[in-house]
């Protein structure tokens, strides 16, 4: 599936519809193009916003990279990538909220502002949000930036909409933290750590005192973006991780070099075309998804042979189907689970 502007990096499958983000400001269902608008912005900004794939346009219109619902509320929550954490109130109006318009919860954290809201996930049970600010430094216009200059300002952030307390920091000093999700027991989170190719395991109810609190668990061949838990019942479960790219031999190289990561950085790129012509040279065959246990260990892999699939942000398990999704392509693949 190739709709026109679609950038589907943000999926989530509710009740048979699939959730995902538009670019200019939007969150659509996927099966009856429903949209919600991001912010109650004038309706000139928005015309205009619609569909803009523009990243100097990115901080006006906002671009949501987190969805999530509250299975208990129905509010659907969101990590803006410019704007923070916000909420919609009940999407199919049947709460009191029938507006469609996100309301912000929080941009700044320990008076920090956010520079760039990536992934959230919810614990259902509590109904408290988990939730990563990518860098402190760098916008996700910028995000190639942060992985070159190997940027440590990331967060890792707690919000319990119920006490409506401040927006509690668990970890810093992170490197790009991107997609997290909650385990099955909601005793810890899952992390991708993208610039170190790493799964960070934070413990929420440590098992052992001398447990630390935050431990890698896995090192990958490649990129990781979002993670998500597979919904899977009678055993299985674990999460789905997508990997963005491999991290080549040429790649890791230039990254430990301190004077070609400074050139880098110094040089002006246009990143679609560099994403065309990357995934031109890219090999037909690549792992584009990981599936990682609950201990955090990588127990399967997902492979594709062809070029339309390239670039993968976040794949989600949903009655048997993975949706796959990309941050800078425009498509949305579907992948059968039935028989493997």
């Amino acid at each position: 599936m190739r709709p026109d502007g679609l950038n589907s990096d943000a999926l989530w499958a509710l009740s048979g519809l699939v959730w995902s983000k538009l670019p200019g400001s939007r969150i659509v269902t996927m099966m009856n193009c429903r949209s919600l608008d991001q912010s109650k912005q004038k309706q000139s900004k928005l015309d205009k916003c619609r569909g803009s794939q523009d990243p100097k346009r990115e901080h006006e219109c906002g671009r949501p990279l987190g969805l999530q619902f509250n299975e208990r509320t129905g509010e659907l929550y969101v990590a803006d990538a410019y704007l923070g954490l916000r909420v919609v109130g009940d999407p199919d109006g049947e709460g009191k909220d029938k507006s469609n318009a996100t309301r912000p919860i929080a941009t700044q954290a320990q008076g920090l502002p956010f520079r760039f809201t990536n992934s959230l996930d919810i614990d259902q049970d509590s109904g408290v949000i988990y939730f990563t600010d990518s860098s402190t430094r760098f916008q996700r216009r910028e995000f190639m930036s942060a992985v070159i200059s190997r940027d440590k300002t990331g967060r890792l952030m707690k919000y319990d909409p119920k006490k409506k307390e401040e927006i509690q920091v668990l970890a810093d000093s992170l490197s790009f933290p991107n997609g997290l999700a909650l385990s099955k027991n909601g005793s810890f989170l899952l992390i991708a750590e993208t610039t170190t190719c790493r799964i960070l395991r934070y413990w929420l109810r440590k098992p052992h005192a001398a447990t630390p609190t935050l431990e890698v668990v896995a090192q990958l061949p490649g990129f990781p973006d979002n993670i998500k838990r597979i919904p899977r019942e009678g055993g299985g479960g674990g999460f789905w991780l997508a990997l963005h790219s491999k991290r080549g031999r040429l790649l890791r190289w230039a990254l430990s070099l301190p004077w070609l990561r400074e050139v880098l950085l110094r040089v002006p790129f246009n990143l679609q075309k560099a994403t065309v012509l990357l995934s031109k040279l890219s090999p037909r065959v690549q792992v584009i998804a990981l599936r990682v246990s609950e201990e955090g260990e990588i127990v399967g892999a997902l492979q594709y042979q062809g070029r339309n699939l390239r670039f993968v942000s976040e794949v989600k398990e949903s009655d048997g189907k993975l949706w796959i999704g990309s941050v800078v392509l425009p498509f949305l693949g579907v992948h059968s689970l039935r028989g493997t």
